[in-house]
């Protein structure tokens, strides 16, 4: 132990210990060693901090250095939402995907094989799966990252998911307690608040979060939502009857919770980060996440500060902070003595893709419709991207069609004269119609409506929720957006 981590106090070092921040680069900067070397016992990962396998592995070594029981964590559900790979899209389809196929095996093997690749390259905690039940299909940010709108479906994949991911010696984090399925407002803006009544919860968002945890999922996630039945004043991630009465006595659960991002505006803008990370370690939560947007010394000092000074000022028992700061503690001890990466398992590197090919639902709606057998034109009709999936991994299936049938063209259309354009664009070539939760999107369905007008034997492909009727010669819902999605739907359109 070096002369100045011996020199911080156990108070310091333990709200330390509780914050997972983020970072800017690629390499670790030298405020996070130090942090690091004063107490701070996580890190957490973003599509910024990643530029290949290697790189990551060298990054967590380089953390690791410092402290060698860094819990290094990353929000890495496969599907939309990709870390790992940000700039290709994700080698693995998502979970309402999995929930498509519903096979639990299959879900466990995948599940196990992005583990595998996260180990080895260093990460120990996930932030995932989502346990949410997709019961409300105008949700603007859950969507694909259900595994459904089913209970018992959900429920049987979140525990096989947690069994598959923690088998290559990675800790789950199930998420967003106690269920953001049933809200139609996205936290990283505002406060979303869902009105089901007890009875309700307990039988629909509540049982999938006890299904991993009778699987012995590491960690949970809370919700920045209001859920009044359960606690009409306080959001879930600041309530002591949710988190501290409801899942550690209620429903048992003995891990680590773990916040989600406290600068989300849900949070910072109603109570601001520093108050609200108070409120949430009084409340039970063990481990503040932040880092998604603020990402730099400054942000960290506020908060060690601010746990500090309620501790001191008697509003935060230490007591309490200790015993969080040793919740983390005990994650990371776990993490050190379980196996990992391909010591545990078997790799399966190509699982993802059949498991896209399983999920794919194909409708002839035009039984003489026909395979692509030249370049088409595929429009892309994009909406807007929620904070959590971001705007800057690919998706769709041009690139695959372009590699199957050379000369593919493609552009990005949105907006109310979107139909139109896609016309003019496309000019004779055949038109492959890509859109993303058409049912959200008025201008959307307006757009395919134009389309198939004047070009009814345009394909279509759904790469979100296909909670709208199948349109289009033929219409593959692929659910969900990863890149082995768009390959095996480019494949199902050029097959005879």
């Amino acid at each position: 132990m070096t002369t100045l981590a011996r020199g911080i106090d156990t108070l310091t070092r333990d709200a330390l210990t509780v914050l997972q921040p983020g970072f800017t680069g690629t390499s670790a900067p030298d405020w996070l060693l130090r942090r690091l070397g004063e107490g701070l016992a996580s890190v957490g990962l973003f599509g910024r901090n990643i530029a290949s396998p290697e790189q990551v592995s060298a990054l967590t070594a380089q953390l690791r250095a410092e402290r060698d029981d860094v819990l290094v964590a990353i929000d890495e559900e496969g599907g939309d939402v990709t870390r790992l790979e940000v700039r290709t899209g994700s080698s693995f389809p998502g979970n309402h995907a999995l929930g498509a196929v519903d096979d639990t095996d299959l879900t466990r093997a995948v599940a196990r094989e992005l583990g595998r690749r996260l180990a080895e390259c260093g990460v120990n905690l996930n932030w995932a799966p989502s346990a949410d039940v997709n019961s409300n299909p105008g949700n603007p940010v859950i969507g694909v990252r259900s595994f459904g709108a089913d209970t018992d479906l959900v429920a049987r994949h979140t525990a096989a998911y947690v069994e598959g991911l923690q088998a290559a010696g990675v800790a789950a984090c199930t998420k967003h307690f106690p269920g953001h399925g049933d809200t139609a407002v996205d936290s990283h803006h505002a406060m979303p608040r869902i009105d089901a009544d007890t009875e309700t919860l307990y039988a629909r968002e509540l049982a999938p979060f006890s299904a991993a945890i009778a699987s012995g999922t590491r960690a949970v996630m809370s919700a920045h939502i209001l859920v009044p039945a359960l606690d009409p004043e306080l959001p879930a991630t600041l309530s002591r009857r949710i988190l501290t009465d409801l899942l550690r006595g209620t429903l048992g659960f003995t891990g680590l919770i773990v916040t989600d991002g406290m600068e989300m505006q849900a949070i910072a803008a109603t109570y601001g980060i520093e108050r609200g990370s108070v409120l949430a370690i009084a409340a039970g939560a063990d481990a503040i996440c932040v880092g998604g947007g603020l990402a730099d010394d400054g942000t960290v000092l506020r908060l060690r500060d601010a746990l500090v000074s309620a501790v001191r000022d008697g509003e935060l028992p230490e007591e309490r902070l200790a015993d969080a700061a040793a919740r983390v503690r005990s994650l990371a001890a776990w993490t050190a003595t379980a196996p990992r990466g391909s010591a545990a398992v078997d790799a399966d590197t190509g699982i993802g893709l059949v498991a896209a090919r399983r999920a794919l639902r194909v409708t002839r709606v035009d039984p003489a419709a026909t395979p692509l057998t030249s370049a088409p034109f595929v429009a892309a009709l994009t909406p807007v991207a929620n904070i959590a999936v971001g705007d800057e991994t690919p998706w769709g299936v041009a690139a695959e069609l372009r590699r199957l049938l050379p000369g593919t063209e493609t552009a990005s259309f949105t907006g109310p004269e979107a139909g139109e354009q896609v016309l003019k664009a496309a000019g004779d070539r055949r038109i492959v119609a890509v859109v993303r939760d058409v049912h959200r999107h008025p201008w959307m369905a307006d757009a395919l409506t134009t389309l198939l007008a004047a070009r009814p034997d345009t394909l279509v492909v759904e790469m979100g929720v296909p909670q709208s009727a199948p349109q289009g010669a033929v219409h593959i819902a692929t659910h969900g957006a990863a890149r082995v999605c768009g390959t095996a739907a480019a494949e199902a359109l050029t097959r005879s």
